[in-house]
């Protein structure tokens, strides 16, 4: 596994589920515990996926959020999500992970990959050089170097956005807080409790085409933006991290062969919301237990046709649903009328939920709603 965050580190789990005698590598370039830039939000579906593997209780000392908001300028609303989501630091989420791994038989190896080359023959796949694999698993993040080596550089859209923790004010106590700003769609700050007297807050937007390269936000500029959004927060907030998001798109890539992408390394991250988590262990789980199954009956390089399928399987309809809601979310007109059909439709509430943190689909009710808002405003 080429990264040990919760990709890799799940991948590794779910190899290991499948066949508790297989030889797992996790190669990371950190040391763990190590801080990641990141909204810290755990959605329900993500712990759902981790309990298929013996980890689901790896946040079970954090608190529980139920509320969330979400607001555009005047337009808001606020209410009790379904199930609880959990903020928990990446730098405890992480380094809990790893060492579920670790316990499950998993090698952890401090190593910054320089090269991942499946071998022409059919034989194993080379990494730095150095080491040999049946099948290698690319969870190395927003900057894939074994994404790029396997598609080359993609042109995917990204966002940007910047991290750091606030104290909680009585404001935010016990909820998470979504407010959108009115620049590049989909943009919006956050504010999310993590229950121990400090909250994730952050801003984040769509980057510019290359054509618009000029216009690309500075580090002062998301702060500002946060600032003006959810007021306080900027000021009060430290151990600031800046980072890019690839963002899911229409359809997702994953070649033929033994190297098999995952988690924002394969370009799963939810173009309305940035959450990444629950695609990063759900394609991370599915990728171990099909390197596990391919290696055993000997053939690796039926791996990647193996993970697209079951990848697809999971995730197609709900990708093409996530990516059709963001270009929709791009006119701020939609994004209050999605607000405003939340606020009168508990089902509209909970589809939005769905389609932002898990594996929901715009449901004709909701896209009644949608277009009702319209209508009204």
């Amino acid at each position: 596994m080429v990264g040990a965050g919760p990709a890799g580190s799940a991948a590794a789990l779910g190899a290991l589920a499948e066949d508790p005698s297989l030889r797992v590598l996790l190669l990371d370039r950190a040391d763990f515990p190590r801080d990641k830039s990141c909204g810290d939000g755990i959605a329900p579906h993500a712990l759902d996926a981790l309990a298929t593997v013996g980890a689901g209780d790896v946040v079970d000392d954090w608190t529980p959020l139920r509320d969330l908001e979400l607001s555009h300028g005047d337009v808001r609303v606020a209410g009790a999500m379904e199930r609880p989501a959990y903020v928990v630091p990446r730098a405890v989420l992480d380094a809990r992970l790893v060492e579920r791994a670790v316990a499950a038989g998993a090698t952890l190896r401090r190593h910054r990959v320089s090269s991942v080359t499946p071998a022409a023959d059919g034989g194993p796949v080379l990494v730095s050089d150095e080491l040999a694999a049946g099948v290698v698993v690319g969870a190395d993040g927003a900057h894939s170097l074994v994404r790029t080596g396997l598609l080359g550089t993609t042109r995917d859209r990204r966002a940007i956005a910047i991290r750091g923790y606030a104290p909680t004010t009585p404001e935010l106590r016990g909820r998470q807080v979504i407010r959108y700003g009115d620049r590049r769609q989909p943009s919006y700050a956050w504010a999310f409790d993590r229950g121990d007297g400090l909250a994730n807050v952050g801003y984040g937007e769509l980057l510019p085409t290359e054509r618009d390269r000029r216009e690309a936000p500075s580090r002062r500029l998301l702060l500002e933006q946060l600032e003006v959004l959810i007021p306080g927060v900027a000021a009060s907030g430290t151990d600031w991290r800046g980072h890019h998001l690839p963002l899911s798109t229409w359809r997702w890539r994953q070649p033929d062969g033994p190297v098999l992408l995952v988690g924002d390394a394969a370009g799963l991250v939810n173009p309305m919301t940035g959450e990444g988590i629950y695609y990063a262990v759900a394609t991370g789980i599915i990728a171990g237990r099909t390197a596990a199954r391919t290696v055993r009956a000997g053939r690796p390089d039926d791996a990647g046709a193996a993970h697209r399928r079951d990848v697809r399987r999971l995730l197609a309809t709900h990708l093409r649903h996530t990516w059709l809601a963001s270009r929709l979310a791009r006119s701020p007109s939609v994004v209050d009328a999605g607000i405003r059909a939340a606020g009168w439709d508990r089902h509209a509430f909970d589809t939005l939920v769905e389609l932002g943190l898990g594996d929901g689909r715009i449901s004709p009710r909701l896209a009644a709603g949608l277009l009702g808002g319209l209508v009204r405003r």
